[in-house]
Order: structure tokens, then C-alpha cells, then sequence
């Protein structure tokens, strides 16, 4: 039997008015008020669940730079869609880090960041994406079944753990890997899709986030899990008993990143932002995990990384609206998929 999924709306449909009523419903809950926002040497600092890590270590160092120097930081990471609703709802937020695009305009729909937030400022070179990864899959230690890549999937006996593609941008880039995994080699839309639907029914469990599935697989659930490149390296760093199949095709996974409103009346906030694009907060992510996207520091960090034989883009399936409309919206063909294989959205 499979899981029972928590019913959640999907970004994709979500429109301006349910946007207001989100913000309305919430305008009761204390997020925007209290210590997480009383003092302008605090910065609140909100992002998708995989990122808190890194995030720890990025605090750390830029509190021990002149700019740091007295800054406090409040953090809340979880789902990516889940935490920009809560942003949109009223959560305290200087500088948002989310694991998708759509994720972020969610927040800029609500006018809480500028519409211009990746087209300007430290960010704008590159284009507003603080941290690169991959989708990768992560296994027993050892790799008792002897996955290889994308094919053996669907293997008899193997189960598999993704995220909720309502909640979690992990979810979302996981798929879509699948789906490109083909389409890559040639085969049709079609073709993509009948895969795609070949691998949901071995899908064990979608938990809400990229960590919540990590922690489920660590705790026995299924054998292969679909991960973040930069998760799974740091699951091995400190000392799981897992190891990682590098498929040779694979997505590019890329995190925006954007000072809200609030954030550029914060000097803390500002300056804070503006290391995560520096060499050293480059470099930290890379040390993390992330594939950096300032080019010198990638340049200097890619022999860290794995190259893959097909790294399809988001730009390549021609960009999230299109991806959303045709995929993972109200009548997109994975949507269909997910509810025609027992998971609820």
C-alpha cells in the first residue's frame, strides 16, 4: 500500500487572489513581529530544508568579518513551497533562498521582493542563483542492488523515495531529471513521460521536503532515494552508511536567491547577501557541497564536482512556466501521474 500524501495546492495554480487570502488568514500569526525582527542586527533568513547546513556554516564566517561583527541570525527552513507560503503569509524574511524559481515569485507576486530581483545588484551576474547542484541517487552502503543510473530504477525490487512535488522544489527537480534522462537521449515527450510514470510506481514514499525524505531513507524507508548532489555529500560526510550513484544523465539544479524588501532597508541583511556571492561565501558552499555559480570560484571548485555526459537546464525544457504548465500543473502529464499512481497533491 502506498503512503497517504497530505493534500496541498500547487504553486502553478495558485493565483492573485488566493495569494491575498493566504496573506489575510495569516495576518493573526506573530512571525512579522517578536524577536525574530526586533532588532536591525538580526537578519531572519528563510529557505528550502537542504540548504540549512550550508547556511550554518555561511552565518559562522560572516560573523567573524568586520560586517558581522554584533549580527544575530533567525533561520527557518523546511519545503520550499511551504516556507515562500509562509513568507507570502507573514513570516519574518531579510533574505529568501529557494530551491526553485516559481517558489521565489511567489514572494514577488506578493510584492515582498523586487521584480527585478535577479537582474540586479551582487546577484545579477548570476542571474540571481547563489548555488548550483545536481540530482543524484543515494544508496545503501555498498550498493547492494548495483544501481547504475536512471534504467535501473525500475528494476523488480527497488524502491524508491522522492519528495511531494506540491511542496518540495527537490521533488520537482528529481522528476524532471527522470523526464530529461530521456528526453536527452532522443526519445519523445511521450516516451519521457511513460518512464516517468514507470518510476512513480516504485516510488515508496513523498515526504515533504528533501530532508524529511533523507531522514526517512536513513530510517529504513526504501533503497534508492533521489537527492540533492550537495545532500547526499553531506550525508556521507558525517558518517551515514550510504553511498552515491552519479547517473551520467542528469539535471542542473539551481537555487535563487533575493533580499526582500524588508532585507535592503537592513544593512546586516545587505551585507550578508552580498557575502554569499563573495569568494569566501562561494567557497563555503562549495566546501558544503554546492557547485558555486560565481565562474572564478567554480572554476577553481569543478574538479570537486562530477561531470555528467548530459546535464540538461531548466532553460532547455524552455523555463519554469512552461515546465509547470505542461508537467507538474493542475492537468500537467506528471501531475496525472502522481494521482494515478496512489500520491495525492
Amino acid at each position: 500500500m502506498r503512503p497517504s500524501i497530505r493534500p496541498s495546492i500547487r504553486p502553478s495554480i495558485r493565483t492573485a487572489a488566493a495569494l491575498s487570502a493566504l496573506a489575510v488568514t495569516a495576518a493573526g500569526v506573530a512571525w512579522a513581529t517578536g524577536p525574530a525582527s526586533a532588532s536591525p542586527a538580526t537578519v531572519n533568513v528563510v529557505g528550502y530544508s537542504i540548504a540549512s547546513p550550508v547556511y550554518n556554516q555561511l552565518e559562522a564566517a560572516f560573523q567573524h568579518t568586520p560586517a558581522g561583527q554584533g549580527v544575530t541570525f533567525h533561520n527557518a527552513f523546511g519545503a520550499s513551497t511551504t516556507e515562500a507560503e509562509n513568507v507570502v503569509a507573514g513570516q519574518s524574511a531579510d533574505i529568501v533562498n529557494f530551491s526553485t524559481g516559481p517558489d521565489l515569485d511567489l514572494v514577488k507576486a506578493a510584492g515582498l521582493v523586487s521584480a527585478n530581483w535577479a537582474t540586479s545588484g551582487v546577484a545579477s551576474a548570476e542571474h540571481g542563483f547563489v548555488a548550483d547542484s545536481t540530482v543524484v541517487m543515494v544508496v545503501r552502503a555498498g550498493n547492494p542492488l548495483g544501481i547504475s543510473g536512471w534504467s535501473s530504477l525500475t528494476h523488480a525490487g527497488v524502491k524508491v523515495v522522492t519528495p511531494n512535488p506540491s511542496t518540495s522544489g527537490s521533488a520537482r527537480w528529481n522528476l524532471l531529471a527522470a523526464y530529461a534522462s530521456q528526453t536527452s537521449q532522443g526519445k519523445t515527450k511521450k516516451q519521457a513521460t511513460a518512464y516517468v510514470n514507470s518510476l512513480l510506481q516504485h516510488v515508496v514514499a513523498e515526504p515533504s521536503s528533501g530532508s524529511t525524505a533523507l531522514t526517512a531513507f536513513l530510517a529504513g524507508t526504501g533503497n534508492v532515494l533521489l537527492a540533492y548532489e550537495a545532500d547526499a555529500k553531506h550525508a556521507v560526510g558525517a558518517g551515514d552508511a550510504i553511498s552515491i550513484v552519479y547517473p551520467s544523465r542528469t539535471f542542473l539544479i539551481q537555487t535563487p536567491a533575493a533580499l526582500t524588501n524588508t532585507g535592503k532597508a537592513k544593512p546586516a541583511a545587505t551585507a550578508f547577501f552580498n557575502f554569499l556571492f563573495s569568494r569566501q561565501g562561494q567557497n563555503i558552499f562549495a566546501t558544503q557541497g554546492f557547485r558555486p555559480t560565481v565562474p572564478a570560484v567554480a572554476k577553481a571548485t569543478a574538479s570537486q564536482f562530477y561531470k555528467p555526459s548530459s546535464l540538461t537546464t531548466i532553460s532547455q525544457l524552455k523555463g519554469w512556466y512552461t515546465v509547470n504548465t505542461t508537467l507538474f500543473g493542475t492537468n500537467g502529464a506528471i501531475t496525472k501521474l502522481e494521482a494515478a499512481n496512489g500520491f495525492s497533491a
